[in-house]
């Protein structure tokens, strides 16, 4: 079987390690910043970095509407950090989202609708939920469904599930609260594996696409 096309929204944050661990799990990578390239790949990476900006510039390029597509009909998704708040449904302190004009005579900019997101998984994401860059941490985590003992998580402002819906499950939690979901052919974690060498979390993710595209 060929190895499966799998973007890495490329628009902002840790493209690079996502290419190098999706690889070694046996996919292809292939970046993606235009409509016309996620159609071409079989699943998607969102990659973690900062979730308000990401989704800017998914709205900028044109991929806002198309990315919601491709989940609702079925797309393999992987979001790690930035991207587990793009796929979630609701989250539960969005960051206001700013126009660049001023409003009325005050000189403040004109705040827009709160952030937007892909969504997909049927879960509320509290944004930095375990605190700021420098009380970033690492942490072994179990995960149901990655054999071979603990995977270490990084943890880098990283976001926690606040609470799931009926389809969506829980595959770790750390101090009691939820770190990584998985929702049919979506999954999301509040870590970043790719930041580590332990590529177990993309091959996991990487069957979902092969099954998907079988």
């Amino acid at each position: 079987m060929t190895a499966p096309a799998v973007g890495v929204l490329a628009l902002q944050g840790d493209v690079r390690e996502h290419f190098t661990a999706l690889t070694a799990a046996g996919a292809r990578p292939v970046a993606v910043r235009r409509p016309e390239e996620l159609a071409e790949v079989d699943g998607l990476v969102v990659p973690g970095g900062e979730s308000t900006t990401i989704a800017k510039l998914a709205v900028a390029f044109g991929l806002m509407e198309p990315l919601r597509e491709r989940v609702r009909a079925g797309m393999p998704a992987y979001g790690s950090c930035a991207g587990m708040i793009l796929l979630a449904d609701k989250i539960l302190d969005p960051s206001p989202v700013f126009e660049g004009e001023p409003s009325g005579g005050s000189g403040a900019p004109a705040r827009r609708p709160e952030q937007e997101t892909v969504g997909g998984i049927d879960m509320i994401v509290r944004r930095n939920a375990f605190g700021r860059q420098n009380e970033s941490f690492e942490a072994p985590l179990d995960v149901k469904g990655v054999e071979g003992g603990p995977v270490e998580g990084v943890f880098i402002r990283a976001p926690w599930v606040e609470s799931t819906g009926e389809r969506a499950e829980i595959l770790a939690v750390h101090d009691g609260h939820t770190v990584a979901v998985r929702q049919d052919a979506l999954l999301a974690t509040s870590f970043h594996p790719e930041l580590t060498g332990d590529h177990r979390v993309h091959a996991m993710f990487v069957e979902t696409v092969r099954t998907a595209r079988a």
